[in-house]
């Protein structure tokens, strides 16, 4: 069998030559770090703060806005991260189901769930489609809630009223994590756009030496893994490197509020900012709600896709801390059955290169929820 470049699962696969040389070698300094700072603060009208990843970012603006023990509202479709950073700040989630076409609110959900303990809702528009903001901004307004926008998925994204994501609540968060809207391997931001209610400390020491080496080296450690493939031994490389923790999943990079992102990041994120495509159409992951979805995997693994590395496989990705977020799937059924049946596209691959791919679903799909346009 011929492998592709991507042959393992596409780890480090959205970087070319070309790229993965330029994320090695690029050498931030101090007015870069200030440079993203003031140009997100400029965008989206507030106060900036630059973090060592997403989940950190997340955690400083509930902080800044919530007391401990209060209760935000949070999808039910979604990751680790979000769940790791409402505990960190000492919230309680309520947990929404979720649409099947567009993987936000359900918003009849959501109205039966405002609770009197509810103060916040994190929106995060999934997989950069974006959620109806007008009518939640109206249950937020209802029932004095803040927002909160995550990002993550959604940098440049317009809601259906014309405003871009990230202008609206009163604050907003951003992950660079691999495969992100901006991808800088780690780092996060934050931007406190109404006046907060609590002391927050901004993040003041460097990154640890492991983190930005990690940061620094993963496109470069993916290139020689997809150019070991010819040998078949580069799914066993990045293993290893997995395990000697060279290579960090993006689950485990832990939360931390004393440390900022590294400079080289900063510098590499602030043009992927000011290339964004301005259309408003989702900039994340193509995806299809499939039957059999095990069988789908392996007719795309035969024809040298991989998509296994999917979001989410649970209603709360990955898996394998799942069990820790005591998720009420009874509440939530579409969500659970959306992640019993959801095929996502990796950003790694072009459109033209998926014709094949859709062709291999197509036959498998649940047609009577998927999102018209969607073919």
């Amino acid at each position: 069998m011929a492998f592709s470049k991507r042959h393992y699962l596409g780890m480090a696969a959205g970087y070319s030559a070309s790229d993965w040389l330029r994320h090695t070698f690029t050498m931030g300094r101090k007015k870069d770090y200030q440079a993203l700072a003031d140009y997100l603060s400029k965008r989206y009208e507030g106060e900036a703060v630059l973090c060592k990843n997403g989940r950190s970012a997340l955690c400083l603006a509930l902080k800044a806005y919530f007391k401990p023990g209060e209760a935000i509202i949070v999808n039910g479709f979604t990751c680790y991260a979000v769940y790791e950073a409402v505990k960190a700040a000492k919230l309680v989630p309520i947990w929404v189901d979720i649409n099947k076409d567009d993987l936000n609110f359900d918003l009849t959900d959501l109205e039966k769930k405002i609770s009197k303990d509810a103060k916040g809702i994190i929106v995060q528009n999934s997989l950069g489609n974006p959620v109806d903001m007008k009518k939640i901004e109206a249950l937020a307004k209802k029932h004095d809630l803040t927002i909160i926008e995550d990002l993550a998925h959604s940098v440049g994204v317009r809601y259906l009223d014309g405003r871009e994501a990230g202008t609206v609540g009163a604050a907003v968060a951003f992950s660079f994590g691999k495969e992100k809207a901006i991808d800088t391997v780690s780092g996060g931001a934050v931007v406190l756009r109404a006046p907060y209610k609590n002391e927050i400390t901004a993040p003041t020491k460097l990154p640890k030496l492991s983190d930005h080496l990690r940061a620094r080296f993963y496109p470069m450690l993916g290139a020689a893994c997809r150019g070991m493939m010819v040998v078949r031994a580069g799914g066993v490389l990045m293993r290893l490197l997995v395990k000697i923790h060279w290579v960090e999943k993006s689950a485990d990079n832990k939360l931390d509020l004393e440390r900022k992102m590294s400079k080289f990041e900063a510098r590499l994120a602030l043009p992927k900012f000011k290339n964004l495509r301005k259309s408003g159409e989702p900039v994340l992951r193509e995806f299809y709600l499939v039957q059999n979805r095990d069988e789908v995997l392996k007719k795309l693994r035969m024809a040298r896709y991989f998509f296994d590395g999917f979001w989410y496989e649970k209603p709360v990705s990955p898996r394998r801390y799942y069990k820790r977020v005591h998720f009420p799937e009874v509440e939530c059924p579409n969500a659970v059955f959306v992640s019993e049946h959801i095929i996502n596209f990796p950003t790694y691959y072009q459109r033209g290169e998926l014709t094949k791919a859709r062709k291999i679903v197509e036959p498998y799909i649940i047609k009577d929820i998927v999102k018209e346009g969607k073919e």
